[in-house]
């Protein structure tokens, strides 16, 4: 199709849709404040490549929708300055069809290598704020680099989309796998670029129970970043706390006294609370609650629940009823009122499944039943079937040996939790 058979198309439109609405050049002039003998050469295909700034007003007045103009324009504009100003606006118009056919015409385009176009094309991206956006040029980047062959951009792309990704609690395994697939083409990477991938699939890997895989991966990134950094620390304490739920305490012990070398905010606190949990793992429990209750004294708000989940542990073990009572009076300053992390969502749902099996075992089992809700809800956030697998178990247990029956408004409550939980994890 040639240039002018696309603008004489153009113009057809715009003549058209005016007769179509019965307005006249006069009127289109009128509102436009586009004067009539610019109006007609464009009708006429006179002007062959007319300015948007022009045709913006024009489409308002007619109707016509903005994002068919510049889908015209896409099909036959070659100039590259041009192209770019049309996918900014349609970036601006967060109009994802037209974002993606403008970045595959850019690559495709001739005036330019192939490299240099995917360069500027992926810091377009970078620049970009929206989520959606930044995806969609890294998909268009990542398709067009594997049919040109471009290993170096299939994998940037892909680092990128999955560090923005990983962010979808809903979505953390889909994210992992993509994760996953950038280990391929790790030897594409910069040292920094591995390192920071490494460290950040660790932390993934160990909010989704792959334990395994987050110690082999933090170590990964060690093997890559010899400097101090943060996002390495917390990596480091992901692999702690991976070999902690692996059983592998006396590895904890030795990877502590590296950890606590850090110089973050966070590093004493887990290092206390850890070497606290590590002895009550151990059973010494005579030395593990006085240091679990100091840290509870001590440790910052958003770590005070994981202490107290350890404390109902050990308090239930020892059958320790009253010190579950005087835990609970500390509530408030315990749970976090807005988690942000699947580990925090869980640890809520601990807390309140602790509390639950509490009431429940004192004889205030309509607390207890409040608890259970609650408990499921939290773990439900992060799609921890698991947990709540186990929270029921506790229900099913606690309402066996209390001979208690499942009165109708408690099931109404389960079926709304259950409901609650599956619009979250299908949004």
């Amino acid at each position: 199709m040639n240039v002018s058979l696309t603008f004489t198309t153009l113009g057809e439109l715009i003549k058209e849709k005016r007769t179509e609405l019965g307005i006249s050049l006069s009127e289109v002039s009128r509102v436009t404040g586009i004067s009539k003998g610019v109006l007609s050469k464009i009708e006429n295909d006179e002007t062959k490549r007319p300015e948007l700034r022009t045709l913006k007003p024009i489409a308002d007045v007619l109707a016509i929708p903005y994002e068919e103009i510049i889908e015209r324009y896409i099909d036959v504009e070659h100039r590259i300055e041009f192209l770019d100003s049309l996918l900014s606006e349609a970036i601006e118009m967060r109009n994802l069809f037209l974002i993606a056919k403008l970045a595959k015409k850019i690559l495709e385009n001739p005036q330019e290598d192939t490299y240099t176009s995917l360069e500027r094309l992926y810091d377009l991206a970078g620049n970009t704020i929206r989520n959606e956006v930044k995806l969609k040029l890294y998909s268009v980047i990542i398709e067009y680099a594997r049919v040109r062959g471009e290993p170096k951009y299939i994998v940037k792309g892909l680092l990128q989309k999955y560090l923005i990704e990983r962010k979808d609690l809903k979505k953390m395994e889909d994210s992992f796998s993509l994760g996953q697939e950038i280990i391929h083409y790790k030897r594409f990477l910069t040292e920094e670029e591995k390192a920071i991938f490494y460290f950040r699939m660790a932390l993934q890997a160990f909010a989704i129970k792959k334990y395994h895989e987050s110690i082999e991966l933090a170590e990964a990134g060690l093997n890559e970043d010899k400097s101090s950094n943060e996002l390495k620390a917390r990596a480091y304490l992901a692999m702690i706390n991976s070999l902690l739920l692996l059983g592998k305490y006396d590895e904890v012990e030795h990877r502590l006294d590296f950890f606590e070398n850090f110089e973050y905010n966070f590093v004493p606190d887990a290092t206390k609370i850890t070497r606290g949990i590590v002895k009550a793992k151990k059973k010494e429990h005579d030395v593990a609650i006085p240091m679990l209750k100091e840290c509870l004294d001590e440790v910052s708000k958003e770590l005070k629940i994981h202490v107290a989940n350890e404390l109902f542990d050990v308090y239930f073990q020892t059958r320790d009823m009253n010190s579950i009572a005087e835990l609970l009076t500390l509530e408030q300053e315990c749970i976090i009122s807005n988690p942000q992390t699947p580990f925090q969502f869980i640890s809520m749902g601990i807390f309140y499944q602790y509390k639950g099996n509490f009431m429940m075992e004192t004889g205030f089992p309509e607390q207890g039943k409040e608890c259970y809700l609650l408990s499921l809800s939290s773990f439900g956030k992060v799609s921890a079937y698991q947990e709540m697998l186990i929270c029921m178990k506790d229900v099913f247990s606690h309402f066996t040996k209390k001979s208690m029956s499942f009165d109708l408004e408690y099931i109404k409550q389960l079926d709304e939790v259950y409901n609650n939980i599956m619009n979250i994890n299908c949004n």
